[in-house]
């Protein structure tokens, strides 16, 4: 097997190397290659989804946006395309909005208006919800028909996914509240790890950097931060506020206050910089050593061939990398919220423990 796939990264190599030789012979006629326009217009956002191998063609996704007049407008973004303007809305090039959909009203000047529309992240991020739903009742159909036989194939993975999270995770951690909190952390698990790999594949429904998005790491790290906190028990406060500490501590200067409440919002941070931060890390990895193919171009075909086989060769074990990546930053992200959580629940889960040491 391992011989097999030696043989066929060599193969990629190879033809990825033959196919570069022209673009080498014809590096005096191009234009140089804009990498960092390149990185971030693929970790960036788009009212497209770009189809792969052609850099000029996009799937259209619906404009929805609001005028400074109060009117709602739904377009297809197709009739933005190559700087086109439709309804008094062109999208902007450059500036504090690049990138964005901008308005101009009566006088002539530039706004922003409220953007709702259906982007290639937003997308993703639906899809991705789709899967998880999918995959979540398609593993409760097969119970419901076969209550008494093992699931197999991708059903017998997220069997073996789940157990894996509800007891070495959920349950060890929360106790007798695991079945209370156990919904919300499988599929926060589920859908990290799905954006995660549909992040890896080049062509539709995949493509979008949704982990690489502070927005979308954001919002998912607010969701633990609400439910750590409207879910406390009464003994939460109390150890923010009055932590059983040495009183000089604590009063007159509030010291361990002060450092606790900092720590209820670092949490947060902490899980939406962490996931971002890896994410974003191995795209900008892939795309960098791809980029270099082109980059080194201008050198003659010699090179280029050499740079083509170890940006090629180097890629493919990134991307291989990214795919354990993928899992891990899932299961980080989903046991540090079942951390936190269980933080917020101490008598909970002290007596759980109590009583798994008696037993």
């Amino acid at each position: 097997m391992i011989r097999k796939l030696i043989h066929n990264i060599g193969l990629i190599a190879v033809v990825l190397t033959a196919l570069a030789f022209p673009t080498a012979l014809r590096a005096d006629e191009a234009e140089a290659v804009d990498a960092k326009g390149i990185i971030f217009e693929h970790l960036g956002d788009h009212y497209g989804w770009e189809v792969p191998f052609m850099h000029e063609t996009y799937v259209p996704l619906p404009v929805i946006v609001r005028d400074a007049e109060g009117s709602w407008h739904c377009f297809s973004s197709r009739r933005l395309e190559h700087g086109a303007s439709y309804d008094g809305f062109h999208i902007a090039h450059g500036g504090d909005n690049n990138g964005k959909v901008v308005g101009t009203d009566a006088t002539g000047a530039e706004y922003r208006p409220l953007d709702l529309s259906i982007t290639k992240n937003v997308a993703a991020l639906i899809i991705a919800a789709l899967l998880v739903a999918w995959a979540a009742t398609s593993v409760l159909r097969w119970y419901r028909r076969n209550p008494m036989k093992a699931p197999r194939g991708v059903r017998g993975s997220m069997e073996v996914i789940v157990e894996m999270i509800y007891f070495d995770v959920i349950r060890s951690n929360l106790g007798s509240q695991a079945k209370r909190f156990a919904p919300y952390l499988l599929t926060v698990f589920f859908l990290i790890f799905f954006m995660n790999l549909l992040g890896l594949i080049v062509i539709f429904p995949g493509g979008a950097n949704l982990t690489g998005n502070l927005a979308v790491t954001l919002t998912l790290a607010l969701c633990t931060f609400v439910l750590t906190n409207v879910t406390k028990s009464k003994h939460y406060w109390k150890e923010i506020f009055w932590p059983d500490v040495p009183i000089w501590l604590k009063c007159p200067i509030p010291i361990m206050q002060a450092i606790e409440v900092f720590g209820v919002f670092t949490k947060p941070a902490a899980l939406t910089v962490r996931l971002f931060a890896n994410m974003m890390g191995g795209h900008m990895i892939v795309i960098v050593l791809t980029l270099l193919i082109f980059i080194f171009g201008a050198f003659g075909a010699a090179v280029t061939g050499l740079t083509t086989v170890f940006s090629v060769a180097f890629s493919l074990f990134m991307v291989t990398l990214d795919l354990l990546v993928s899992f891990i930053q899932a299961f980080v992200f989903t046991m540090l919220s079942t951390l936190f959580i269980s933080m917020a629940h101490p008598d909970e889960s002290h007596e759980h423990h109590a009583a798994a040491e008696a037993a």
